[in-house]
């Protein structure tokens, strides 16, 4: 029965959005309520829920959403943007952008977090996508089908790294095998269903294009790259060198304060800021006044995220989660499959891939204890499991929809559909892998 109620109260919320027009953050509040009404809990532990969830989805990304958007307008404003897509189309040539793109999310998917990784670079993708007159989606999807395969199979993405780590795997064997699986993963989703969904010509929303500039001067390309890429630089420092230096020592807290994915950010803001201002002498005020822009350009889109985490807790209080992997875990399927199956089923239901990869861990793991099945390709199943069919519950189906300006049908087509495409070949990655890694 909560498998039903659930259904029903995604359905509703589909229909509140778009056959009533109810701004997304009503919908998600009223199909959190009811819901929360018919899973039988009481008004003040809806309340509880509603709150919660409202906060810890908010609490670790609000920052990185409003410095990723401010770096994202300085990009813009400073003609980095422009250099950078010069600088990609004589790579690639503009005939190959979207292999570039991938090659880029890629590379800045591994150390980045995913939200960090979107607010940097789709806009320079859909900048290349608008002068070259390319199809936004056509652009884009490669990008986000390497960001998307990072953050789900791969350390020290959240969930890979505590599965890694509670499944006692080895960190070299599992990013080995995960860039193994990532190849075709990504070639499928990004590439080839990118050509299946060109036609979608939507154009993207002009206010995450970044195509403006309001500088007296065109930054070199060695500083407008070092704008863009120093986060992902920054971030590798802290995860890697705080592996080599003793935990209570000044060097770990430093390399642990600069890979912080907000202080990352915030020093190449003030890096931008210094070098937009001083370096090119633009007028402060004007400056100030974009970046203003960029926070009233995401509100929007933060209150979405708080709706969706309200409906994410509201299934997890009210036992979705706990009922689906209980019923998933007395299956006798292949130990591969069950833990991908377990992770996907959750992840459709309470939208979050880190919360399913997490949930799915604490059923996986004591069956693993008299099992042969390799720990780094059960991270694999799991973290591929965990990218299935990304939908209304998912605050970056939200994102995708907002930046690529589609209908509802469209972003389920192309997004959607992407992020199930991920989840598939990663499980059959896991499944080929498995005649040959033991």
């Amino acid at each position: 029965m909560t498998i039903i109620i659930t259904i029903i109260g995604i359905l509703l919320l589909v229909v509140l959005i778009t056959v009533i027009r109810l701004p997304a953050f009503i919908a998600f509040l009223l199909v959190s309520s009811s819901l929360g009404i018919a899973f039988g809990m009481k008004p003040a532990a809806i309340a509880t829920a509603i709150q919660n969830g409202i906060g810890s989805t908010l609490s670790p990304i609000v920052s990185i959403i409003a410095l990723g958007a401010m770096l994202g307008k300085l990009v813009a404003i400073s003609g980095s943007s422009e250099q950078i897509s010069k600088t990609v189309v004589g790579w690639f040539g503009s005939n190959n952008l979207r292999w570039a793109f991938l090659l880029i999310g890629f590379i800045t998917g591994l150390p980045l977090f995913y939200s960090v990784g979107f607010m940097l670079l789709v806009p320079l993708a859909l900048s290349a996508a608008v002068k070259y007159k390319q199809p936004a989606i056509y652009v884009g999807l490669p990008l986000l089908a390497s960001l998307s395969v990072t953050q789900g199979y791969l350390p020290p993405h959240p969930a890979p790294l505590y599965l890694q780590e509670q499944l006692h795997a080895s960190m070299i064997k599992t990013l080995a095998y995960g860039i193994i699986i990532s190849i075709p993963a990504i070639l499928v989703s990004g590439i080839l269903w990118g050509n299946v969904v060109k036609n979608i010509t939507t154009a993207p929303n002009d206010s995450f294009v970044a195509k403006e500039s309001v500088v007296t001067k065109t930054p070199p390309v060695f500083m407008s790259f070092t704008i863009v890429l120093l986060p992902v630089v920054l971030i590798s420092f802290g995860t890697v060198f705080t592996a080599f230096v003793p935990n209570n020592s000044w060097a770990f807290h430093f390399f642990q304060f600069i890979g912080n994915a907000t202080n990352s950010l915030l020093i190449t803001v003030l890096l931008g800021l210094f070098y937009v201002i001083v370096k090119q002498g633009n007028n402060r005020n004007v400056i100030a006044s974009r970046l203003g822009e960029s926070i009233k350009e995401v509100a929007g889109l933060i209150l979405i995220f708080g709706g969706a985490g309200a409906l994410k807790q509201i299934l997890t209080d009210g036992g979705v989660s706990q009922t689906l992997a209980d019923y998933m875990s007395h299956s006798s399927m292949n130990i591969y499959v069950l833990g991908w199956s377990i992770a996907a089923v959750i992840r459709v239901c309470v939208g979050s891939s880190t919360v399913a990869g997490i949930t799915t861990a604490g059923f996986i793991v004591p069956m693993m204890a008299g099992h042969a099945a390799s720990p780094e390709l059960m991270v694999l199943s799991i973290g591929a499991g965990s990218m299935m069919f990304s939908h209304v519950n998912d605050t970056g189906f939200w994102l995708f929809r907002e930046y690529f300006q589609l209908s509802l049908k469209d972003t389920i087509k192309s997004w959607s559909i992407m992020d199930t495409i991920v989840s598939v070949v990663g499980l059959l990655g896991v499944l080929v892998l498995s005649l040959f890694v033991k």
